[in-house]
């Protein structure tokens, strides 16, 4: 019998369930897949609380790295023995074994370890449509990416370095700090103390940046719209703090034509086709150096308590969950 967890409340860290669960055979196009470890999202406290809403009872996660076991018909690039991960789902990751279509899996290279893999496909797709296709950073280019020493901000400042940008980045503490610079952040700001609009500002000689990768939120919201040069480019593509609130659209006007976008990698991973240019792309950057770094690990499980600890900002870098 598989382990799964679940929840069939919207709510806090507690709704989490940790249950048994028939997983079956896979049908045509799917195959299935004994789990080595479960990456923990920010997403996931989303579907957890209702914020994004899901049909109840709902399963959670959405990527993870394991070894198939089974093939379905119809299945001709995965064969049994072979290690893949995945990383938008389908919903449903927080599971020692489960049933995936085949053509959300890709293969692990020799090189990364099936734990590894589970932090990094998520984040590190969420890295490679933000700075690669979102906005399209250049060599050159200073921008500002806030939470720099969280799981997607850890990946980010490393990847562009590699391109050959200049990586302001906001933290909470000090030691926080440390680390974003550990991993590429040329210039650090504490949010809590200091002035992100003045400092950025002081960092471009006035001009502001091109781009601000926001997944905080409401906090950071207004801040990050000053923090722009005329007609840049906002990027808000997560709540940590919170959605949002409603916005009158001539502010962006007031501020200097400035666009703004809130994009999704389910979006920007739609198509296999898609998928695969991401998850070559982040392949490709781990090999040229990037770091992936997995600092916590829960036991399946205690799925509770890595829910907590995300949201209490005591994680740094990638999580996972171990079956």
């Amino acid at each position: 019998m598989a382990k799964v967890v679940r929840f069939h409340s919207t709510g806090g860290p507690d709704v989490l369930s940790y249950e048994d669960a028939d997983i079956g055979a896979p049908g045509p196009g799917e195959v299935r897949v004994e789990q080595a470890a479960c990456g923990l999202n920010y997403i996931d406290t989303y579907h957890r609380s209702g914020l994004y809403p899901l049909d109840l009872p709902s399963p959670i996660g959405l990527e993870a790295a394991g070894t198939v076991t089974e093939v379905g018909d119809g299945v001709t690039e995965l064969a049994v023995g072979d290690r893949v991960s995945y990383g938008v789902g389908p919903i449903g990751s927080y599971a020692s074994e489960r049933v995936m279509p085949a053509d959300k899996l890709v293969k692990i290279p020799d090189a990364i370890p099936s734990e590894q893999a589970a932090g990094m496909m998520l984040k590190g797709m969420t890295v490679e449509y933000l700075i690669r296709r979102t906005y399209a950073v250049q060599p050159g280019d200073t921008v500002l990416f806030h939470a720099a020493a969280g799981g997607v901000g850890l990946i980010a400042c490393q990847w562009l370095k590699q391109i050959g940008a200049t990586v302001i980045g906001t933290a909470g503490s000090e030691e926080k700090a440390e680390l974003a610079k550990a991993h590429g952040c040329d210039h650090t700001i504490l949010y809590r103390s200091e002035d992100v609009v003045s400092k950025v500002k002081d960092l471009t000689d006035g001009k502001g940046v091109p781009v601000v990768y926001d997944s905080v939120g409401a906090d950071t919201w207004d801040m990050s719209l000053d923090c722009l040069q005329t007609r840049g480019l906002m990027v808000t593509f997560g709540n940590a703090s919170g959605p949002v609130p409603p916005v009158n659209l001539g502010i962006l006007a007031a501020k200097g034509s400035l666009y703004v976008t809130r994009p999704t990698l389910m979006n920007y991973a739609a198509t296999r086709a898609e998928l695969v240019e991401s998850t070559t792309a982040l392949f490709d950057a781990v090999a040229k150096g990037l770091k992936i770094e997995v600092n916590q690990q829960y036991g399946l499980a205690d799925a509770q308590q890595a829910h907590a600890d995300l949201e209490a900002r005591k994680t740094t870098g990638s999580t996972i969950l171990i079956p």
